[in-house]
């Protein structure tokens, strides 16, 4: 009796976590659903309310049919935006989105994505810098093409949430034998302890106003994680509320 007792106790305790794993996948679900349907909704409605006004007769000004078209095609490329990261997303989730791995300097990927972002970052007059001069290449094993877009969404990100005159600091450093790790700091806003564990889902936000002032897709960080983990790496967040942030993912190091 004292074994079925036991086998009995244990019976119940795998189906309320497997009831509890259930119920939470379920919120995820709902809010998942409910968040790409705000993030489609919005950009549509403003599509939709620009294109009725010129069809109701504001096509015959002409400053009016260009500054409405002209905000009607940026709802069109934020749903573009959307569209593309979902799919990207998908397939990598599925294993459809292959990576086309080859040797390649870490050091000049970096240079790359500094030059595309610096006039950005000059508008806020934060500074993208290396942590030391790097006068050897760093050579990696990877998906060029992919870990370029996850550097450009880390550091657009440090310059989205950093201060005025602030840093943003890239480091490549050996881990172990066979691993460099790419570390991308800031002395931005920060982010709180309790939001650094969902902050790779998809469209979660810090900023619970739902306000989006730049543009983008909501799915940058969740996109970033996808990309790692498809190289079979890892992803590290480290962030103080008010002092900055440091995004780090390891990476192979060419033999």
């Amino acid at each position: 009796m004292g074994t079925l007792t036991k086998e009995i106790d244990k019976y119940a305790k795998n189906k309320k976590f497997e009831i509890e794993t259930l119920k939470i996948r379920e919120e995820y679900r709902k809010e998942f659903i409910g968040n790409v349907s705000h993030e489609l909704k919005t950009p549509l409605f403003t599509v939709q309310s620009y294109l009725l006004t010129l069809l109701e007769g504001g096509v015959e000004d002409e400053k009016i049919r260009k500054k409405y078209l002209a905000r009607a095609a940026k709802g069109v490329e934020r749903l573009t935006y959307i569209i593309k990261d979902l799919d990207m997303i998908t397939k990598l989730e599925v294993g459809v989105l292959s990576l086309d791995k080859e040797n390649f300097d870490m050091v000049k990927v970096v240079q790359n994505v500094f030059d595309l972002f610096e006039m950005k970052a000059a508008k806020k007059q934060i500074t993208l810098t290396f942590d030391i001069d790097y006068t050897e290449p760093i050579k990696v094993y990877a998906d060029k093409e992919r870990i370029q877009q996850v550097l450009t969404n880390l550091i657009v990100n440090s310059i989205k949430y950093g201060r005025e005159k602030g840093t943003t600091e890239v480091s490549i450093e050996n881990l172990i034998k066979n691993k460099a790790i790419i570390r991308v700091t800031d002395n931005g806003e920060g982010i709180a302890k309790a939001n650094l564990q969902r902050l790779f889902e998809r469209f979660y936000r810090v900023d619970k106003s739902g306000s989006r002032k730049e543009g983008g897709s909501g799915l940058g960080l969740s996109i970033v994680k996808h990309i790692i983990e498809a190289h079979e790496e890892k992803i590290y967040i480290e962030s103080e509320l008010g002092v900055g942030s440091e995004f780090s993912f390891t990476l192979e190091k060419t033999k």
